[in-house]
């Protein structure tokens, strides 16, 4: 999710020098301290944080918290989720408010430079998309002239539709509604010719309507929208946990270890896998992490294909596609430093 715009980032940057000494705070301390982690979250978004039948919250942002969980206090369910929308994501990050914002939030130059922020590596590589009913009879996002869409405020949406529209000399109207439950209920009840957001929000807007069958996202991706988690700046350490926390995922999917053999895999001759899972080297007390931090991790949620597959994948309501979103070596972008 894009978020906000340049004026926007600039308000909120505000808030950052008001509270700025929390930004010096260390985190893992005040983590370790309260014995849970409070990690930012999207309100109610299927595949990406939302609460079960049973009030367990599920998702793929919500497992990355718990991998942060995992590394930092030996158990992935020690997190508090705390819903927070667009307008006000960076200040409970900025307020201390949270410990980590694992939101659909696209990392993007304004926001690391002015907001006190800084960001981990991208868990979801994504790009803004339009979804129409299919008895509109559009198949190309080209063939939008003049067409009412909808968006929710304080994005980056408006621009980048302007700008692909502009390409085309085609004009559109922009109709904009506060909280995204009334800007779903607006583009399916017919009020907008469109819907615009992330492609995989807009998976996720498709999967809670009453006939999914009834909607496609066009072909278009129009902007980039790499999303990552967010951290406060000047806690090295924590941004370096939340990093290689989510870089665990990745590299322990590219060396086949799952969340049902990591017990075999200490047995392993390979010796990144060695170093990975703790056997040897005591990589964990770099980061002031148990030795076992990564073990956690992969117990706890997995690997990273298992926690996209669990959330969003082809068998889930989402039923996405790895694309960019698969390891290095099979096609995608996720690729993880070395451990060593």
């Amino acid at each position: 999710m894009k978020g906000l715009t340049l004026a926007g980032c600039l308000s909120a940057a505000l808030g950052f020098l008001a509270t700025a000494a929390i930004a010096n705070a260390d985190t893992l301390d005040t983590v370790k301290q309260r014995g849970k982690l409070i990690c930012g979250v999207s309100l109610a978004t299927p595949g990406f944080a939302a609460p079960n039948d049973q009030g367990r919250m599920e998702g793929f942002d919500a497992d990355i918290c718990r991998a942060i969980a995992a590394a930092a206090l030996g158990d992935g369910d020690k997190v508090e989720y705390v819903p927070t929308n667009i307008n006000t994501r960076f200040q409970a990050l900025q307020s201390g408010e949270i410990d980590v914002l694992s939101r659909q939030t696209t990392q993007t130059y304004s926001r690391e430079a002015s907001l006190g922020l800084d960001f981990a590596p991208v868990v979801f590589y994504d790009g803004q998309g339009l979804m129409v009913a299919k008895s509109l009879g559009v198949t190309s996002a080209a063939e939008l002239k003049d067409a009412a869409i909808c968006t929710l405020p304080g994005t980056t949406t408006a621009q980048n539709l302007t700008d692909f529209f502009g390409k085309l000399g085609s004009k559109f109207e922009l109709v904009v509604f506060e909280s995204p439950d009334e800007n779903r209920a607006a583009f399916f009840s017919g009020r907008c010719d469109a819907i615009s957001s992330d492609r995989s929000d807009l998976a996720s807007i498709r999967a809670v309507s009453n006939k999914p069958d009834d909607y496609v996202v066009l072909p278009e991706t129009i902007s980039k929208e790499p999303l990552a988690p967010a951290v406060r700046q000047n806690d090295s350490n924590w941004r370096d946990i939340v990093s290689w926390s989510v870089w665990m995922l990745m590299a322990a999917e590219e060396k086949g270890i799952t969340k049902a053999n990591v017990d075999e895999k200490l047995k392993s001759d390979d010796q990144e896998i060695q170093r990975m899972l703790g056997v040897t080297d005591n990589l964990g007390e770099m980061l002031k992490l148990d030795d076992k931090w990564a073990y956690n991790i992969i117990k706890s949620v997995g690997n990273y294909g298992e926690v996209f597959d669990r959330a969003l994948g082809e068998k889930t309501r989402l039923a996405m596609t790895r694309g960019p979103n698969a390891p290095w070596n099979a096609g995608g972008l996720l690729y993880a430093p070395p451990f060593r």
